[in-house]
């Protein structure tokens, strides 16, 4: 007889009284885990390990009653930053019209196919090796759920609800083709679990990256079958027969060929590259602005960024990234008084990692337009095998499946990213060390006394070292699966898995940067720097305080991290740049004495050198009547 341990909440994974009257813990549609005795730790299990994430998801935008608008899919249309808002919920997915008739008369095909009594791979054979195995028709609908549970052999955590409402949403983007054979009904209720947020339990781990992601999409067909568990915002983590009965959902009543229909493909790996492309777009663009930061505090020069050295090496990222940097530093239009303060000095040139932010930088921002493309593209095709042709009147088994192409692009993209945090990291080394920067060691008054930014930067460190190792590509790696009928595969998941891991280290690294640069600010008062970085410096002291002494540095890191996940840096730095950009379509700077100039300088040089020593002193007017007051 089984002995009952504990009984938990589904949602939230709190531990109940067994005396608690159920009307009074229980919401409606809640549900209960329970432990029993023999689930507890033995010598031979170990520990059992209970994961509970639903506040992974943002249940505020998942209540029934709320507003939805809806994205129509109809598999050719979905883009990188739509995928994104489907997995935090923002939109609800409606078929398109021109989507149902494709799959109709795709569905329509395979049926008359069965009629006959033709041989399909995947239709009446078995799969993999056992592709000559013939299925006789009254096995047709065992074959279907055999397929799901035996591929269902994912290992790890589960993907949070945000990546599993991806993955579904960009499933049935590939449905709605019309080259899957699947028909309309179960295509819908696909579409309906996905409006519910009724959402299964797919494992991390499991795949290859051919024949497609067949692991994690059989555990998410899975709970759709109504086996296994599932996650809603309303129940949490329970079985999925039960969650799909509480938003009025009937399991999948699959038809042959629609097993395969629903787990072949390169969904996971897509989608997670989606997420990818999105995250480092963010970053490239914020990880500018820091770096422009740090040379300002670090006394650089802005005439490396001069527009017309990109010019005659015109990759469109080195110019786009020297343009943002130029923008936001000492010009005509927002002059820096620490700029000024140091524009006679003996130096000519700077650093490599300052110098060098546009074609270093600049390559990062090609690599994510490279891959951007490659993954909308991988996101809008048809990756079934075998696929339907209504137009010819064939089902031909093909390749689409493999997950090549977005697992090389993710290894690209992980290893172009890598070099933001490689550049950041020996930047924070140079605000750190007074024989490089002036300022005081680690950036903190009383040193010895105060340790200061020793330790962070030593994080940084740790982190562009990790990084070096999930570098290696994981697409140069394969080993034969299916008896050798699989033999070469791209291991694309954990291209996808890693990359992911690579660009949270990097906003982690950029994190210390910007608040060595802050810091180092401080020690540069009462000068200012130009506009935009000092709504930069505003904006990270709402959230931190100046570094007087040793306090607790995670807390500041992790704030600041937030701060580049939520974009909040370049949000408040764009309208500064878009000023920049508007007001002149040359480029406008105060004279240099870095620069060698020959013959004379023209009036209209003449002319803004006057007016940005004008605006210089009326920001000294600003500064004393700040102090008197």
């Amino acid at each position: 007889m089984e002995i009952v341990d504990e009984i938990r909440k589904a949602k939230g994974g709190s531990i109940l009284d067994p005396e608690d009257f159920v009307a009074d813990v229980l919401d409606d549609n809640d549900f209960v885990c329970i432990v029993l005795e023999s689930d507890k730790q033995t010598m031979i299990t170990g520990n059992l390990e209970v994961h509970y994430i639903p506040e992974n998801a943002n249940t505020e935008i998942l209540l029934k009653n709320k507003t939805f608008e809806y994205i129509y899919l109809n598999g050719n249309q979905l883009s990188t930053d739509d995928l994104l808002n489907l997995g935090k919920g923002h939109f609800k997915i409606k078929l398109a019209p021109e989507s149902q008739q494709k799959i109709v008369a795709s569905r329509d095909m395979l049926e008359q196919i069965l009629k006959e009594n033709k041989v399909v791979y995947g239709v009446n054979t078995g799969f993999g090796k056992f592709a000559t195995t013939l299925i006789s028709g009254e096995n047709l609908i065992e074959l279907q759920y055999n397929l799901i549970r035996s591929h269902s052999a994912g290992v790890g955590n589960p993907l949070s609800p945000f990546r599993t409402r991806m993955l579904l949403a960009l499933r049935i983007n590939v449905l709605a083709k019309g080259y899957s054979g699947i028909s309309l009904e179960t295509l819908q209720q696909l579409i309906d679990a996905f409006n519910e947020s009724c959402l299964s339990w797919v494992p991390e781990k499991g795949t290859v990256g051919a024949s497609g992601d067949l692991a994690p999409l059989a555990h998410l067909a899975l709970g759709l079958i109504g086996e296994g568990k599932m996650w809603s915002p309303e129940s949490g983590w329970s079985d999925a027969k039960y969650v799909l009965e509480s938003h009025n959902l009937k399991p999948l009543v699959l038809k042959p060929k629609e097993a395969l229909a629903l787990i072949n493909g390169t969904q996971l790996i897509t989608s997670l590259g989606a997420e990818a492309v999105e995250q480092s777009s963010f970053l490239i663009r914020q990880a500018d602005i820091v770096a422009g930061m740090t040379l300002e505090v670090l006394k650089g020069t802005t005439r490396a960024f001069d527009p017309d050295i990109q010019k005659i090496r015109p990759h469109p990222g080195q110019a786009a990234v020297a343009k943002r940097i130029r923008a936001i530093l000492n010009s005509a239009i927002f002059p820096s008084q620490i700029a000024e303060s140091h524009r006679f000095c003996n130096r000519v040139q700077d650093a490599y990692t300052l110098r060098c932010c546009p074609q270093v930088h600049g390559v990062v921002y090609d690599t994510i337009d490279f891959v951007r493309k490659i993954i909308t593209t991988e996101m809008n095709s048809a990756t079934d095998n075998p696929l339907v042709f209504v137009e010819r009147s064939e089902i031909i088994s093909s390749g689409n499946f493999h997950g090549e192409y977005p697992a090389k692009a993710l290894d690209y993209l992980a290893i172009a990213v890598h070099e933001l945090g490689s550049m950041s990291e020996r930047r924070i080394e140079r605000l750190v060390n007074p024989a490089q920067s002036g300022l005081p060691a680690f950036l903190v008054k009383n040193g010895g006394l105060n340790s200061g930014f020793m330790i962070a930067h030593c994080t940084a460190a740790a982190l562009v070292s990790e990084n070096k190792v999930l570098c290696h590509p994981a697409s140069v790696d394969s080993l034969s699966t299916s008896a050798g009928q699989e033999d070469h595969v791209s291991m694309g998941g954990f291209s996808a898995r890693k990359v992911l891991q690579v660009i949270e280290n990097v906003q982690r690294i950029i994190a210390i940067e910007l608040l060595a640069a802050c810091q180092a600010i401080e020690f540069l008062r009462p000068l200012r720097t130009t506009k935009p970085l000092e709504a930069v410096y505003q904006i990270v002291r709402r959230e931190v305080m100046p570094w007087d002494k040793d306090r607790i540095m995670n807390t500041d890191i992790n704030a600041v991290t937030d701060l580049l996940q939520q974009q909040k840096i370049w949000r408040v730095v764009k309208p500064y740049i878009d000023e920049y950009n508007d007001q002149k379509n040359f480029f406008v700077r105060p004279p240099s004495p870095t620069a060698t100039i020959l013959g004379k300088v023209s009036s209209l040089e003449k002319q803004l050198h006057c007016e940005h020593i004008e605006r210089l002193k009326n920001i000294n007017k600003l500064n004393v009547n700040d102090e008197k007051e």
